[in-house]
């Protein structure tokens, strides 16, 4: 496995929790009455929740900002620092980021704010909801060493949601590929759109393919899956399944959190 992949998480098989941040301003659900204070309340509860329940590590997105852009606004990226910065001193675990669908601005934002990791689509070629998605790792790459980050671990999900590939070639070899070109850290695995799971069939053939990188499970994971998720996989990403409801828009739900990160114990055979 990368050496920046172990120094991040320090765990075999770790597991990041979602911070879903709120509309932010300038995106159409943005509430004004809620106001920026509101989104730093809402975004804080759910980082003490994951972070209470053991979670090895958190990473902080836009999802709510839709509908989703390639290149999104300053503000945006600006908001999102704002809300880490007023958190930095509670986040006491790895912390991770990733703007919707803008590999420079994710770049930037982790390190504006001494992120340990980013995600994004770095690689492929896709039809998407939002029109042609061309990605570019080696712009994306270049920029985070310029900006003095070398250390931050890059993450590349190499099954793009919202998307279909236009790369014919099978999901496994196209992963094999990109980790051979565009040098990730972990690849990541997902299903068609956010809060559904990748197939398990998808997981074991990339992993199959790549024996020495991090496979990691990106979406739908949920607390009745996820022994055999972690049976495949090095770690897995997980958002939805910890919400509320099991809604991907509402609040971080303490008792799933801590029921998730029960299992995931036993799982790697902790204490």
């Amino acid at each position: 496995m990368t050496t920046r992949f172990r120094k991040v998480f320090g765990v075999e098989k770790p597991v990041i929790g979602m911070i879903h941040v709120g509309a932010l301003p300038g995106t159409p659900l943005y509430d004004a009455k809620h106001g920026l204070e509101g989104l730093v309340a809402d975004a804080a509860a759910d980082l003490d929740a994951l972070q209470k329940a053991g979670f090895d590590a958190v990473m902080f997105g836009n999802e709510n900002d839709r509908p989703y852009e390639f290149e999104v606004d300053t503000a945006s990226t600006a908001t999102m620092a704002y809300v880490i910065g007023q958190l930095k001193d509670r986040i006491t675990v790895p912390f991770g980021v990733n703007v919707l669908w803008d590999p420079m601005s994710s770049i930037a934002l982790g390190a504006a704010t001494g992120a340990a990791f980013v995600r994004e689509i770095f690689t492929g070629f896709y039809a998407s909801d939002m029109g042609p998605w061309t990605p570019d790792a080696g712009k994306a790459m270049r920029y985070r060493d310029r900006l003095g980050r070398s250390d931050m671990a890059m993450l590349y999900n190499v099954s793009a949601e919202f998307a279909h590939s236009l790369d014919r070639r099978p999901l496994a070899e196209r992963a094999r590929s990109a980790v051979f070109s565009s040098i990730p850290d972990a690849v990541l695995v997902s299903g068609q759109i956010t809060g559904e799971a990748a197939a398990l069939s998808d997981l074991e053939a990339v992993k199959k393919v790549l024996p020495d990188t991090p496979v990691m499970a990106n979406t739908g994971v949920k607390h009745e899956t996820v022994a055999e998720v972690l049976a495949i996989a090095d770690g897995c990403i997980v958002g939805s399944s910890l919400k509320i409801d099991g809604d991907t828009w509402k609040a971080v739900d303490k008792a799933r959190a801590a029921d998730f990160m029960a299992r995931v114990r036993i799982i790697r055979g902790e204490k």
